[in-house]
């Protein structure tokens, strides 16, 4: 009879956690729709779902706005939101840290150096119209070596590696800091612009690049996702029961560089989506990380799509930079977090 009650509750917990997904993925879906009609030309959303329908092909004005124009501002919102938002999660489980981030870890300061290196000196690993993002990817898959080799001097535990993000975040923030310093006006305008964060580069291009870069990384992350729950047990009791600890935290740590890496080349630096995200979905669905990451990429989506949308709206037809909406954002959350006085959301 106990074990009974006891799969039942089990069941019925799986059921509601599926539920809030799909509850998710309609307000994402909805939200899509609604940010389309954003702009100077009129269109209805039950327009935009027609356009989008009909295809590229379709030829009509507004599917030209809405196909060449809108969709792939909206579509990178969703894979950086969901990508950082994924990144978060997976950082915060492996290291046992609800402050872990890319951006805590240091490797938002090395994209950052990286766009900077590049804009102000000209220098870079490739040549052309690709050099920021090329720049800004290599130097986050960078500094994500950096943190796992300076950790692995001392063991690779959560504190080593939180220490040694700490010291590449300083670093590189230094770099960034002395590039500007030595730049023109003009460079140094364009390298805090780039810091803002945006959407307005992207393309079906990067759009593509993004989306392959998630679709490699994200079933990697389940497949891992109940060893990241045995990790919250500490790593003695993760071992005896049977998980390589060390492999699931290098795994983790290179695939959400990778994800973070993929996004921010193009968009730029986005804060707080990565901390934030994982979260909200916490305590909406659990700690059950089967659960939690897929929550948490869409909660990530939509949370970036909707501050991308009011920056749109607020100083409509100026665009607030999206890396300012998620700032303004994020603050609020965490100082409720910081007053809220239940913590069994961790």
């Amino acid at each position: 009879m106990e074990q009974s009650r006891i799969l039942d509750g089990y069941l019925q917990r799986t059921r509601s956690r599926i539920l809030i997904l799909f509850a998710l993925a309609l307000l994402l879906l909805l939200l899509t729709g609604v940010a389309a009609t954003l702009g100077s030309y009129p269109i209805s959303v039950l327009e935009v779902y027609a356009t989008i329908f009909a295809g590229p092909g379709a030829g009509s004005e507004a599917g030209t706005i809405v196909w060449d124009y809108r969709l792939p501002r909206i579509l990178m919102g969703i894979l950086t939101g969901a990508a950082l938002g994924l990144a978060g999660a997976v950082m915060q489980g492996i290291l046992r840290n609800p402050l872990a981030s890319p951006f805590t870890l240091g490797i938002a300061s090395a994209a950052s150096f990286g766009a900077s290196l590049a804009i102000i000196l000209g220098a870079g690993f490739v040549a052309g119209g690709y050099l920021i993002a090329a720049n800004a990817f290599i130097f986050t898959l960078l500094a994500a070596a950096l943190v796992y080799g300076l950790a692995q001097v001392r063991g690779i535990t959560p504190e080593t590696m939180i220490m040694a993000g700490i010291a590449i975040m300083y670093l590189f923030s230094a770099l960034t800091s002395f590039l500007q310093y030595i730049g023109t006006s003009e460079d140094v305008h364009a390298v805090v612009f780039w810091m803002f964060g945006s959407l307005g580069r992207a393309t079906w291009d990067t759009v593509t690049i993004a989306f392959l870069i998630f679709a490699l990384t994200f079933p990697i992350f389940i497949f891992y996702a109940r060893s990241i729950n045995a990790l919250a047990a500490g790593d003695e009791t993760a071992a005896s029961l049977g998980v390589a600890v060390e492999r699931v935290r290098l795994i983790g740590m290179g695939g959400a560089s990778l994800l973070t890496a993929g996004v921010i080349c193009f968009t730029g630096t986005i804060g707080f989506i990565g901390l934030v995200a994982p979260h909200i979905t916490r305590m909406i669905i659990g700690g059950d990380n089967r659960f939690l990451l897929p929550g948490t990429a869409l909660m990530g989506a939509i949370i970036l799509l909707a501050a991308d949308s009011v920056g749109r709206m607020i100083m409509a037809p100026m665009i607030l930079p999206v890396g300012i909406m998620t700032a303004f954002l994020g603050v609020p959350f965490f100082l409720y977090l910081f007053l809220r006085r239940r913590r069994d959301y961790w």
